[in-house]
């Protein structure tokens, strides 16, 4: 039976479509959809995940920006099951009301020059995102899930890992796409931390220390951090002034944020 349908993949949409069945199935199985979730794909393309999700799991949101993917999709999915689909940029779409109350994980093979912004979007909705699994560039996969010390520790991971735990699981070669990307693709699945776990107490804060702190990779903290606080500042939240970004864990940077936010 085939999964999928063939309508040219757009450039200015970022689209590489998945095939390689090998890829798709572990993919799959990395998900193991139970009974009673609510499944959401981002971005379902021609339908290389959407199809095996459906039949596994019987019912599927996605949520595509692309008009002239939406009534193939309809029409293949029929014999799959119920695919419901959300005619948007996921950028607009509001995932806590899409959770109605309950939660919903998310998938994706997200397009390489939406990842970031996506990714941020859905950690504001992380209070009802069971889990995510989701296809990325490798280099992107590496960042999120850095620690302090390596040279592709950043933002990005800082900011995830403060609100989930970030799992790489596999990578992919551009092989498994049409057209094939220029850089290798990793499967990475990331678990928002329960309430409890989450030690931020002011997220626009922690947020803006975090920004500015990476902005200029090669300054202090002192020199970075000046718009925001002064070097005893710093010290206070218990982190030395001379230290650089990349050298600090994320809870000195929740520390820190914190001390800020109570001496605001």
């Amino acid at each position: 039976m085939t999964h999928s349908f063939t309508e040219p993949p757009k450039k200015r949409l970022g689209q590489h479509f998945l095939h390689e069945r090998g890829i798709i199935s572990k993919i799959v199985q990395a998900v193991d959809p139970q009974p009673g979730d609510r499944l959401v794909e981002i971005g379902p393309g021609q339908g290389a995940i959407t199809f095996p999700l459906l039949e596994r799991h019987g019912e599927l949101t996605v949520i595509e920006f692309d008009r002239d993917l939406i009534a193939p999709l309809i029409e293949a999915a029929q014999s799959h099951g119920v695919l419901h689909i959300i005619h948007s940029d996921v950028l607009q779409v509001d995932f806590t009301a899409l959770a109605d109350g309950g939660t919903i994980r998310l998938v994706g093979n997200l397009p390489y020059n939406l990842s970031s912004p996506i990714l941020f979007h859905a950690l504001d909705h992380a209070a009802v995102v069971r889990d995510m699994h989701f296809m990325l560039q490798k280099e992107v996969v590496d960042r999120m899930a850095a620690g302090p010390g390596s040279k592709v520790y950043g933002r990005l991971g800082v900011m995830l890992q403060a609100y989930c735990r970030v799992t790489p699981l596999f990578d992919v070669a551009p092989g498994a796409f049409n057209p094939p990307p220029k850089v290798d693709s990793a499967v990475v699945r990331l678990v928002p931390r329960p309430a409890s776990e989450i030690a931020v107490e002011d997220r626009a804060m922690f947020s803006r220390v975090v920004r500015d702190a990476f902005g200029q990779r090669r300054k202090t903290l002192r020199n970075a951090l000046s718009n925001i606080c002064d070097a005893d500042a710093i010290a206070a939240g218990g982190l030395d002034p001379t230290l650089r970004a990349e050298q600090v864990p994320v809870d000195g940077f929740v520390a820190l944020a914190n001390a800020l936010a109570r001496a605001a």
